[in-house]
């Protein structure tokens, strides 16, 4: 989402086959952190059973994660910016596997979450380096093509990796599923440790610039506040998705794994969908997704039942949120073109910020006020972006570089 490093000169010269296969090896481990990030949403009330939790509670697993990533993205980018890329990389999704293989034996809650701090280290300070790593890997004409690759990892999470850790967990129970997940990491370092070049640091951030920028740059100002909005609304929600389908909706337990899997695949059409729409208007984006992650939580707690209405709105919201990043990160481009490092960095701290809230707010919900009050909760924040965005339009927060532009360099393929 960020990064330290500039191509060096004779990016052409880089060995092109070489460098995919790095490239390959830098989603994977993507793909290994974002599917340790969100496997405990599938797997919440198993853990929280088999560990003597409430569900409200056990989404402390979402939480502890994502507070600690919002601090690990600038500290471990700043901490670490004269080493060896590759040796961080490795570094942090080496701990990603040996915190989930601790997760899966662990005995007691507070063990879990011991885990899921070194995995919010690990998630934040992989992705203040891995967003921009093709640059340095390589030829600079598919330096296009290998970012998409690299974001790629993320979608995929969605689309597989939660998915079949559920399955995994509802078939052998979470214990196996975090243990795969452990392993996954471990398969993910020995990759980037033999198909990644050395990537020496070349510069880096520094902690005055982000309050700097974030006091003279209106465009990025609004991004943050429309990171917060849409991330928190949406994890109110999703943390606790699995007792949404199952108590609201009547789905039985067994189809939560092949629901989620819908969302992956919706989320990933949303994410391709987003990236040929965003250059259009990248405001009107953000509107539209408001709109619809919000109609689609709203009818869930409206409808309450039936699995043919649970799919379609489950579809359409993972159509809004997969839409999400590419549309955000395209904003904080487009809004700070000559500061794309320490914004993206903000951007980076605020999302995970977000994701920590939303598992929090989501959890006092659902023990207080009941299971559907998430669904409200998160529908109001959504839509409260829609409107953030709707009282800006006159004012110009994309000065310099449009968000065509933008867009094109992200997600092309």
């Amino acid at each position: 989402m960020t990064t330290l490093d500039s191509p060096p000169p004779g990016g052409a010269r880089r060995s092109a086959v070489r460098g995919w296969l790095a490239v390959v090896a830098v989603t994977l481990g993507i793909f290994s952190l974002m599917t340790s990030e969100l496997l405990p949403v599938g797997l919440l009330t198993p853990v929280g059973s088999d560990l003597d939790v409430s569900d409200g509670t056990a989404g402390l697993m979402v939480t502890v994660h994502g507070v600690v990533a919002a601090f690990s993205a600038p500290l471990v980018t700043v901490a670490t910016g004269r080493f060896d890329r590759r040796l961080v990389l490795a570094v942090l999704v080496g701990t990603v596997g040996l915190a989930n293989l601790a997760s899966a034996y662990a005995d007691s809650f507070a063990l879990v979450l011991a885990a899921r701090f070194l995995i919010g280290v690990s998630v934040g300070g992989f992705w203040s380096i891995a967003g921009g790593i093709a640059l340095r890997l390589v030829p600079e004409h598919h330096v296009n093509r290998a970012t998409a690759v690299v974001f790629a990892g993320v979608e995929s999470a969605s689309v597989l990796g939660v998915p079949t850790g559920t399955l995994i967990g509802d078939a052998a129970g979470w214990r196996t599923a975090f243990g795969a997940v452990g392993v996954l990491g471990l398969v993910a370092l020995v990759c980037l440790v033999v198909l990644m070049p050395k990537v020496p640091a070349q510069r880096t951030i520094t902690f005055g610039d982000l309050p700097r920028l974030l006091r003279r740059n209106s465009g990025v100002r609004l991004g943050i506040l429309i990171t917060f909005l849409l991330i928190t609304g949406h994890f109110i929600a999703y943390t606790y998705v699995r007792p949404i389908l199952t108590e609201l909706a009547g789905i039985d337990g067994g189809l939560v794994s092949a629901l989620l899997l819908t969302f992956g695949v919706a989320g990933l059409c949303g994410n391709f969908l987003a990236g040929w729409l965003v250059g259009r208007s990248v405001r009107g984006m953000v509107v539209g997704i408001s709109v619809l992650l919000t109609t689609a939580v709203v009818l869930l707690a409206v409808v309450g039942a039936g699995l043919v209405d649970t799919v379609v709105l489950v579809v359409l919201w993972g159509l809004a949120y997969g839409s999400v990043p590419v549309t955000l990160q395209t904003w904080i481009r487009a809004a700070a073109p000559d500061a794309a490092e320490a914004a993206a960095s903000m951007y980076v701290s605020m999302f995970n910020w977000a994701i920590a809230l939303g598992a929090l707010l989501g959890g006092f919900a659902v023990d207080g006020l009941g299971t559907s009050s998430v669904l409200w909760l998160g529908g109001g924040l959504a839509i409260l972006a829609a409107l953030a965005v709707a009282v800006t339009r006159k004012v110009d927060l994309f000065p310099a570089r449009t968000a065509a532009t933008t867009a094109h360099d992200v997600v092309r393929v």
